[in-house]
């Protein structure tokens, strides 16, 4: 990527092949949006083809719910932190908490952890710390860091620097919302790109967004719905919730976009979803 040359996608069909699965990988079944009817949701994303669903923790309460959801339901893993709009609550405890959970069974990542300039719950301060926790921690048990960032695209990718300077460094930026030119960056840095339903959206101001769509390499894609929230189109407006088994819709308008068979972008975020978090 220091070229900054983007991979060829190939041509072909959007149809998908038989035996076609999906992981969403950023999703939060803990969230009280699903509590009425979790069973008929994790159904329903089986039945359209997501095998796989990484579940990622916003706090302490939060982390300890999504491991409990791991640790019960076949094909769902979670991911243990503590949200940058979460951490101005968060006492010492909390992370005790999250350092322990990092360790137990069906845990493959830190986060969800970050910088977020839209909204101001957190100080800043707090934030970079939080953030920087989070990134040891990663390190420290060699697993990747799932990232959230909103409007500090600059101050994110200066603390990734940082980080990645430390020692090896990995994680995914999610529901990825910036431009090509952090994305390259990103990439260059070790990250895997996300792209959730915002991917989806026609409006021009999402032009820089497709744009990276299209110029990720196929080995540094992957896909998520971040469930309940970013419902794609052609749901938007007509569905508030979203859910896992709309990561459909958001492969089908990534594949349409890179021109790639929808097979082919299965095939290459299963196999992303395995480097990237060990899971088969």
């Amino acid at each position: 990527m220091s070229q900054k040359t983007a991979l060829s996608p190939g041509m072909g069909s959007s149809e998908a092949g038989p035996g076609l699965w999906w992981v969403d990988s950023h999703c939060h079944l803990d969230d009280q949006a699903f509590a009425a009817d979790l069973t008929e949701v994790i159904h329903r994303a089986r039945s359209a083809g997501v095998q796989r669903i990484i579940c990622p923790g916003t706090s302490a309460a939060s982390s300890q719910a999504v491991v409990k959801l791991a640790q019960s339901w076949p094909g769902l893993y979670a991911a243990v932190g503590i949200h940058p709009n979460a951490a101005f609550e968060a006492s010492p405890w909390d992370w005790d908490q999250i350092c322990l959970l990092a360790r137990q069974p069906r845990v493959v990542a830190v986060g969800e952890t970050g910088l977020d300039r839209y909204r101001d719950f957190t100080p800043w301060q707090t934030q970079l710390e939080f953030l920087d926790r989070h990134l040891r921690l990663a390190q420290e048990l060699e697993l990747p860091v799932i990232l959230h960032c909103r409007d500090a695209e600059e101050e994110l990718l200066t603390a990734l620097h940082e980080a990645a300077d430390r020692g090896p460094l990995r994680g995914v930026w999610h529901a990825f919302s910036a431009d090509l030119e952090a994305a390259y960056e990103a990439v260059e840095l070790g990250l895997y790109i996300s792209f959730a339903g915002s991917a989806t959206y026609t409006n021009k101001k999402f032009e820089p967004l497709r744009e990276a769509v299209v110029c990720v390499p196929d080995d540094r894609l992957l896909v998520e719905t971040d469930s309940p929230y970013l419902t794609p189109d052609p749901l938007r407006g007509k569905q508030e919730r979203n859910e896992p088994a709309y990561v459909v819709l958001v492969a089908q308008r990534l594949a349409h976009l890179r021109e790639q068979p929808l097979d082919h972008l299965a095939a290459i975020t299963q196999a992303n979803v395995h480097r990237l978090f060990g899971i088969a």
